[in-house]
């Protein structure tokens, strides 16, 4: 698999892997400034952005997309970080290519199963068939009449709109095979023995994808793991406080 990535700045390697619905253009803001101290590899995941549409959507599929990856770049060790459905990919990755990560960061995602907590943007996504709207003034209406004043979701997903050149537009994201695998996109992240990587778990207070009782089953999978938590944040916590979070990564991953 020949994901699509962009590449920046100098120094040891740092993959990003952003989350469901989403694409590298993401976490370009993050990318940028971590591209100041490292080399940084933004991807769009398979299925998602400009990487190839394929039927396999799970998290052992993905994961070894990252490694096919770092194989082509010929990277031999990378700094991993993973935004819900990324970090899930990250987590993944971590499991069964240990020797190839050297620090993983994990954004407001736990290692858990997950129940469907998408039904808004899944009906607004099925609501709307790109091709047939003329502007994206009439996408954004029909997305607001199942997403209301959710400003950011609705931002979000026309980002995943793209202009035909003969009219009309199209999803960016392969979202028919998104939404046939969403249950293995919610499942647990297993392991039969513990990750010693040295690991960061990031979360929004405002988010509830990581809470308190998490942190057992999270600490059982990664011993070394240590938590930062980010005031006046959601799950989109580098949207919400970029600042905030580039300096919790920087003190990570300097120390």
């Amino acid at each position: 698999m020949n994901l699509h990535h962009k590449i920046s700045g100098n120094g040891s390697p740092v993959i990003i892997l952003h989350g469901l619905f989403g694409m590298l253009d993401n976490w370009r803001t993050i990318g940028k400034m971590l591209g100041e101290k490292y080399q940084c590899i933004l991807v769009d995941l398979r299925n998602h952005g400009k990487s190839p549409h394929v039927d396999d959507m799970d998290y052992k599929a993905m994961s070894e997309d990252i490694m096919d990856l770092m194989s082509n770049l010929q990277i031999e060790k990378a700094i991993i970080l993973g935004h819900s459905m990324g970090g899930k990919v990250a987590m993944q990755f971590a499991i069964e290519h240990e020797e190839r990560i050297s620090k993983l960061i994990v954004v407001d995602i736990s290692p858990r199963e997950y129940p469907p907590h998408h039904k808004a943007e899944i009906d607004a996504i099925q609501a709307l068939n790109p091709s047939r709207i003329k502007d994206r003034s009439e996408a954004e209406s029909i997305l607001r009449k199942h997403l209301g004043e959710d400003e950011a979701t609705i931002q979000f997903l026309l980002k995943n709109l793209s202009r035909l050149p003969e009219g009309g537009f199209e999803w960016k994201a392969n979202m028919p095979v998104i939404l046939d695998h969403y249950d293995d996109l919610m499942a647990r992240i297993k392991a039969d023995q513990p990750v010693n990587l040295p690991t960061l778990f990031v979360r929004g207070a405002l988010s509830d994808s990581v809470k308190e009782e998490d942190w057992n089953e999270i600490e059982q999978l990664f011993p070394q793991a240590q938590l930062v938590t980010i005031a006046n944040a959601g799950h989109w916590v580098h949207a919400d406080q970029p600042g905030a979070l580039i300096d919790a990564i920087f003190a990570f991953m300097d120390s």
